[in-house]
């Protein structure tokens, strides 16, 4: 398609190549359906077990994502009511353990630009590190599971560092509710 040319309703812009399709996390999670006996016959079909059967879906993203939970959920969805549904009741999980189970040492954990720098990486190792010494001070300034952590900060790797820090000791970085 030429640059000045008008895109058409309907009109395929893109298709991935079998490489991209096979790698994709979507392909991963229906086999890893398949193996436990839930086919579908394409997309349609994921789709209309993801909308007719929450609870069954929601536990397949659950189990196949590998979720650690302190305590586990009572039940998948509590209220259905929305807005305020209630996703996994009791569940007690950290998402910083989640994150930084992902350390992959000689990659990059995360990538950022700024105004003033090109696209530059943290390497997990270094990222990694950070959140631990940080969550260790924080402790030993009294920040306990519940508490919340204000900051100001532009969106750095060091934003992303002290959020998982407070979150890995179970307190928040958010508004109270």
């Amino acid at each position: 398609m030429k640059p000045d040319s008008q895109v058409l309703e309907g009109e395929l812009l893109w298709t991935p190549t079998a490489e991209r399709v096979a790698g994709a996390n979507i392909t991963g999670f229906v086999d890893w359906l398949a193996a436990r006996g839930r086919r579908f016959d394409g997309y349609g079909a994921l789709w209309r077990w993801s909308v007719t059967d929450l609870e069954g879906f929601w536990q397949a993203v659950w189990d196949y994502s590998g979720i650690e939970s302190a305590v586990p959920p009572a039940r998948v969805l509590g209220s259905r009511g929305m807005p305020g549904a209630q996703w996994f009741p009791g569940a007690r999980l950290n998402y910083a353990q989640h994150v930084l189970r992902n350390e992959r040492p000689g990659q990059d954990a995360v990538l950022f630009r700024s105004e003033t720098t090109p696209v530059a990486g943290v390497p997990w190792q270094r990222f990694a590190g950070q959140v631990r010494i940080l969550a260790t001070r924080l402790r030993e300034m009294g920040v306990r599971p519940g508490d919340r952590v204000a900051s100001c900060l532009p969106n750095i790797p060091q934003a992303v560092i002290a959020m998982l820090a407070t979150t890995s000791i179970g307190a928040t970085t958010g508004k109270p509710a």
